[in-house]
């Protein structure tokens, strides 16, 4: 008989255990073989979990030899909790508050359900500890976005079965949406938005696609097939934000003493250089592919930031400087 080699598609440990649960529970005494076909693991993984379930959770499973199976020796009316840390407890808490992150998407409802089933199955003390931070935590979305549930719901059903998409799309500062067919790589959430990163056909290159400026949108019956060397990974990696081009850009950015402080206590871009300054200053560089999402960053830190190059970013908050300076003029008529 060919081994069994498990797969990432077999079953999740606490599924496999609940099943076995089941099986001694209905007293039909199954034994390793057994359970291993019916699992589709090797009998090796299913030893480990019976001896999990006898060690870690005290359940009374023992062997009939003449019944060539497992059996419980008493009465089981439930599976036990699983044993879980204080600190899973907190990052389940975590991942609770996070939550917060998905209202207004598909995701928040079954999130929210699984949330609830995982946490009815801690011990008591573990859910006086959960209770106990409840109030500790917390997520603060800064102005998120609404989102078009039953296009995100298209959006997430194109993904999985790599279908054509078609919609109508208005760019930013544009007066009218233009029909778009596209095949759809990849859906990402930045800074409280989500963004399609799809093959336009008729511009035969990637782009990248804000949900909501999206309208009218289909699944057409076409299908695609999805690059296998696609990763978003690489293809944002020279973006500062979401939005990317073909150049290429050395930006450096000096912070004065206030600011310093803040820029060293967060990773800003994977290449990004800091050098230490007199009196506290700081330099940051970076290496990127556009310049606008990083001129409208270098301009929220007002009079703490100065750019150093490129020109054309220097150029560039020179120019709004100037016309903000006309704006603010209070000689303007």
């Amino acid at each position: 008989m060919a081994k069994l080699i498990e797969t990432p598609n077999s079953r999740p440990p606490i599924e496999r255990m609940m099943l076995i649960h089941h099986r001694l529970k209905g007293g039909n005494f199954p034994n390793c073989r057994k359970l291993s076909d019916e699992i589709e693991v090797c009998e090796r993984t299913i030893k480990r979990d019976l001896d999990f379930m006898k060690t870690r959770l005290n359940l009374p499973i023992k062997y009939d030899a003449k019944r060539y199976g497992f059996y419980y020796s008493q009465l089981v009316e439930e599976f036990p909790s699983v044993p879980v840390t204080e600190a899973e407890v907190f990052a389940l808490l975590v991942a609770h508050k996070a939550i917060a992150q998905y209202q207004g998407t598909p995701f928040q409802a079954p999130l929210e359900t699984a949330f609830r089933k995982l946490s009815a199955h801690l011990h008591d003390q573990h859910q006086l500890s959960a209770g106990n931070l409840e109030q500790a935590l917390s997520f603060r979305p800064f102005a998120p976005e609404s989102t078009d549930l039953e296009n995100f719901e298209m959006l997430s059903q194109a993904l999985q079965t790599a279908q054509v998409l078609e919609f109508s799309y208005q760019k930013l500062g544009t007066e009218r949406a233009r029909k778009r067919i596209v095949h759809p790589y990849h859906l990402t959430c930045f800074d409280n938005r989500w963004y399609l990163v799809a093959h336009d056909t008729d511009r035969g290159a990637l782009r990248t696609f804000a949900l909501a400026r999206m309208s009218r949108v289909q699944l057409l019956s076409e299908r695609f097939k999805r690059p296998i060397d696609f990763q978003i990974e690489n293809y944002l990696s020279g973006s500062f934000g979401i939005f990317k081009s073909d150049k290429d850009f050395e930006a450096v950015i000096h912070f004065d003493k206030w600011a310093a402080q803040l820029i060293r206590e967060r990773r800003w871009h994977p290449t990004q250089e800091l050098t230490e300054l007199p009196k506290g200053c700081i330099r940051l560089r970076l290496r990127l592919n556009n310049l606008e999402e990083l001129k409208r960053w270098v301009l929220s830190w007002g009079t703490h930031a100065t750019v150093e190059r490129p020109k054309a970013l220097c150029d560039a908050i020179r120019a709004t400087a100037v016309a903000l300076a006309e704006i603010y003029n209070p000689n303007r008529s």
